[in-house]
């Protein structure tokens, strides 16, 4: 049984978004750009919390691990041979009247059928509300034709799977007329850029699409130079950049994005399906422990007949968005077919040699592959909550304190008392040395806890005149607002504790 979503409205996401200066438009003083967006002061704070913790938690706490920083720009042979300058396409049709660009396998329609009689087509994007939208305009084209009779159930297809007599009757979703919508034709992804001052055919080559190639092209660089043996992994985190067709849903699907991905090697006759299941768990436990709402969590198990043909298996860790239930995270289980690919191609031996059965091989690959930008969208609907507190509606982030932007606020109970101001400033400056803290002394009390609380900061600190007598901080928690007294030291040790 399907879940309701139960979270925040895209509307109130964005609002908060651009409120606070969380995620703006890119070049919004020029009317933006598509697919592309700025990290403001809190954005930039929280997405660098995401990689932190993926990187101590994937890299740092595991001893068969180890990481990489490749560079954006390789050889065009890399996606020559990894099949990118080939096959990394998606499906694009284009409205012939419109001059809209849709990805054929987001756009869906399906038959209008009245007591057995063909009256005509329907089309949508895909959306979470696509099936009443497309029966809605099933309902309207049969009142437009005054057709009499039940109407059938209204059957949605992706566009892929058109024929092509049906081209001729399928509307367009800018125009709602048939037929004039082209046939799908594959658009490659990968941005082009030329390397040198001569700008020709010799200088080509891309913006890197993904970032794994990086860590199978440096596989026996890494070798040779650590003395690891398997299993093992390689991490990277960067930037990659896709020419995304319809960018859309905020940053979930943008054309400059960040990726987390690793790659684990394993023997060639390794439990492969054992691997994949533990870095599966592994992966929805992370999720889970740094603020993803668990049953907003799910899998999508790939069929046989949808993977890769290089790929044994592939689960993805789905979330359900406020637009609908989406991939987050990829595991696959590649074979060895990359580091096969780039032997062939360089005629260089990438070969492992196992010690232990004295032979050599290619290893075969558990890959869990991320996007930072749709794991920051999901904390950000996971976290979002408005209460009803004293007769006010409180909007709150409840952001795990590792991925929360501000690890604590510091407040003089008062600003016209210079012992307070004087102390809490002190405070202040010795916390920031281990966190990144804020002083805030600009209005009433509880104002500054909202304020704090709509950011995601977990806990504010009060300096009072008690604290003048007994050196005691009030620590107030942001989730359940109870207030407790701490000295300067505890208050330091339980906010590190916290943030582990």
């Amino acid at each position: 049984m399907k879940m309701a979503y139960r979270g925040p409205t895209m509307d109130q996401i964005l609002s908060l978004c651009k409120r606070r200066g969380i995620i703006f438009q890119s070049s919004e003083i020029y009317n933006g750009i598509a697919g592309c967006f700025d990290y403001g002061p809190l954005g930039a704070e929280i997405k660098k919390n995401i990689k932190n913790a993926w990187w101590q938690d994937m890299v740092h706490r595991r001893e068969n691990v180890v990481g990489l920083d490749c560079s954006v720009i390789m050889h065009p042979n890399v996606w020559k041979a990894s099949g990118h300058v080939d096959g990394f396409s998606d499906p694009l049709v284009d409205c012939k009247v419109s001059k809209m660009r849709y990805r054929a396998d987001q756009l869906y329609f399906a038959k209008v059928v009245v007591e057995g009689e063909l009256i005509g087509y329907v089309s949508v994007l895909e959306g979470e509300q696509m099936q009443s939208i497309a029966e809605n305009q099933a309902e309207d084209l049969k009142r437009k034709l005054s057709k009499r009779g039940a109407l059938e159930d209204v059957i949605l297809r992706p566009y892929t799977e058109a024929s092509v007599e049906e081209y001729a009757q399928i509307p367009s979703p800018a125009t709602g007329k048939p037929g004039s919508l082209t046939a799908p034709r594959a658009f490659n992804l990968m941005f082009h850029t030329h390397v040198g001052a001569i700008v020709d055919d010799s200088s080509l080559t891309y913006l890197r699409p993904e970032t794994a190639q990086g860590m199978f092209v440096n596989f026996k660089n890494i070798l040779n130079t650590y003395r690891l043996k398997l299993p093992f992994g390689i991490a990277q985190m960067g930037r990659s950049f896709r020419n995304e067709i319809t960018p859309r849903n905020f940053t979930f699907r943008s054309r400059e994005f960040e990726q987390m991905e690793m790659e684990f090697f394993i023997q060639d006759d390794a439990d492969w399906k054992t691997w994949h299941r533990y870095w599966v768990d592994a992966r929805f436990e992370w999720l889970k422990n740094i603020g993803l709402k668990e049953d907003l969590l799910g899998y999508d198990v790939h069929r046989p007949e949808k993977l890769a043909h290089y790929s044994r298996a592939c689960t993805d860790i789905t979330f359900h968005y406020p637009f609908g239930v989406q991939e987050l995270e990829g595991i696959a289980a590649r074979g060895n077919f990359d580091l096969k690919q780039h032997q062939n191609a360089s005629g260089k031996n990438l070969e492992y040699f196992d010690e232990q059965r004295s032979r050599s091989y290619l290893p075969h690959v558990i890959e869990p592959a991320i996007g930072v930008d749709r794991l920051f969208l999901a904390l950000l609907c996971s976290a979002y909550y408005e209460e009803i507190v004293d007769g006010e509606t409180r909007s709150v982030l409840k952001f795990h304190p590792r991925i929360a932007p501000i690890k604590a606020a510091v407040l003089p109970l008062v600003k016209n008392r210079p012992e307070l101001v004087e102390l809490a400033r002190s405070l202040h400056k010795k916390l920031s040395q281990k966190f990144y803290t804020q002083y805030d002394e600009s209005g009433a009390i509880g104002r500054r806890y909202r304020r704090m609380d709509e950011i995601g900061t977990p806990y504010c600190i009060t300096i009072d005149f008690r604290s003048l007598e007994d050196g005691t901080f009030t620590l107030r928690n942001r989730d359940s607002m109870e207030q407790k007294r701490f000295t300067e030291s505890e208050i330091s040790v339980f906010i590190e504790g916290c943030c582990e």
